[in-house]
């Protein structure tokens, strides 16, 4: 079965890389997809995002990593075969902003909503909150570091945001 793993990641956090690793043990093909989000301001280049994400989905090889742009996540689904949409959730926030859209994804393709709890232990990283903290110098750039998958630095690579 193929499951789709979208967001905007922007950038990818420990935390999607998480609920990357645990998809990729349950189904047979994750396509992580970087997704257009109009609520989102970018702040690195979709090229950059993408190889984040290639990075941080080293070792799995039942993962591939693409951009949709343009169009409703449920017309990638329907291009690429895909019945199964992966997203994690660290609260009931999330759960209640997430609920809708799973409902619409369904009625309008079959396509249903596999929702992944967060780890406890990076339920509190968000791309928001990291971009927000360094955008008010709460934190130095390598301080992040922690927060972002392994072998990426804090610092924005040299390239602007979108």
């Amino acid at each position: 079965m193929r499951a789709l793993f979208p967001g905007s990641f922007d950038p990818v956090t420990q935390g999607h890389q998480n609920i990357l690793r645990r998809a990729a043990l349950l189904f047979d093909e994750v396509v992580v997809c970087v997704m257009f989000n109009a609520n989102k301001t970018g702040r690195f280049p979709i090229t950059e995002r993408l190889d984040r994400l290639r990075a941080a989905a080293t070792g799995l090889s039942n993962v591939t990593v693409d951009s949709h742009t343009g169009g409703l996540l449920v017309d990638y689904c329907r291009r690429g075969g895909i019945d199964v949409v992966i997203r994690g959730v660290r609260d009931v926030h999330d759960v209640d902003y997430e609920m809708p859209m799973a409902r619409m994804n369904n009625e309008l393709a079959g396509v249903e909503t596999f929702f992944m709890p967060a780890d406890p232990a990076l339920s509190h990283i968000s791309s928001t909150l990291i971009t927000t903290m360094r955008q008010q110098d709460r934190i130095p750039n390598d301080d992040v570091s922690e927060l972002l998958p392994a072998g990426e630095s804090g610092g924005e690579g040299g390239t602007g945001g979108e």
